[in-house]
């Protein structure tokens, strides 16, 4: 069993909702973000395209950050996840260094001042300390929400398929972008995307052989290409052509009132 998760850049809204269900689910501190959205803009036929890449910790098979740890605070579970022991960690942010997605955050003081320095600290930051601690002078990162896939796996239910034991981003997110399941299962929702649509990973050269694909109506495949209103970034010539749209409709009813 290997852990994984198939991104749909086409179906992607850059909501940012997956952002923000990562950051109430680990009581994440104000200046770090486990989940983040790249965007990058091109250009062509003088009109603008946006691409955007919701990225986190990609799980690697061949986790560098996991052979260069001197303390064996970064280790992998053997269904792939890739995870850190804050008891083990020094704060020496080798494996910061060694991720080539950087993907890990050492978490400073810096990084942890507050949500809202020099007043007492909100009920949520309270919350957090005593649900999910997070240790300054350690690195942190996306874990799949291992927390909820080994309490819904105890009490049978399939992760991927059942809300509570699938990661909080799949979950929320509302356009259904994002699926999770086992890579190693030919018949998995994962498996039968990345084969059906051409998935992809970032950055392959580095050869960590990550659990993060991608599919993508440019990228995957000819066979793959969405509806010009769904691709990801079409908002924008979408709402020139609502506002053409609408100028034409109230220019056509201003004349008629002037008719009158």
């Amino acid at each position: 069993m290997r852990w994984g998760m198939v991104i749909d850049l086409v179906k992607c809204s850059r909501c940012h909702a997956c952002v923000a269900a990562c950051r109430i689910e680990h009581f994440l501190p104000l200046r770090v973000t486990w989940v983040k959205l790249i965007a990058s803009e091109s250009e062509g036929g003088g009109v603008a395209d946006v691409s955007t890449f919701p990225v986190r910790c990609n799980q690697c098979k061949e986790a560098p950050c996991v052979e260069v740890c001197p303390t064996e605070a970064s280790q992998q579970r053997p269904d792939g996840i890739v995870w850190i022991d804050s008891d083990k960690c020094i704060g020496c942010r080798y494996c910061v260094v060694a991720c080539p997605y950087q993907n890990r955050t050492f978490l400073s003081k810096d990084k942890d001042p507050g949500y809202f320095p020099g007043y007492p600290k909100t009920n949520f930051e309270k919350m957090g300390e005593k649900l999910y601690p997070h240790q300054v002078g350690t690195t942190v990162k996306c874990n799949f929400c291992l927390e909820r896939i080994d309490a819904g796996s105890e009490k049978g239910l399939k992760p991927g398929i059942d809300r509570e034991a699938t990661p909080a981003c799949v979950n929320t997110c509302q356009a259904r972008a994002l699926t999770f399941g086992d890579l190693d299962d030919p018949e998995s929702n994962v498996s039968q995307l990345i084969r059906g649509r051409n998935g992809f990973v970032l950055q392959e050269e580095y050869e960590t052989e990550p659990s993060v694909y991608y599919v993508d109506g440019k990228i995957g495949a000819k066979s793959n290409i969405a509806p010009e209103w769904a691709t990801t970034g079409s908002h924008i010539t979408h709402l020139s052509s609502v506002e053409k749209r609408a100028s034409e409709i109230f220019g056509s009813l201003h004349g008629k009132q002037e008719e009158k």
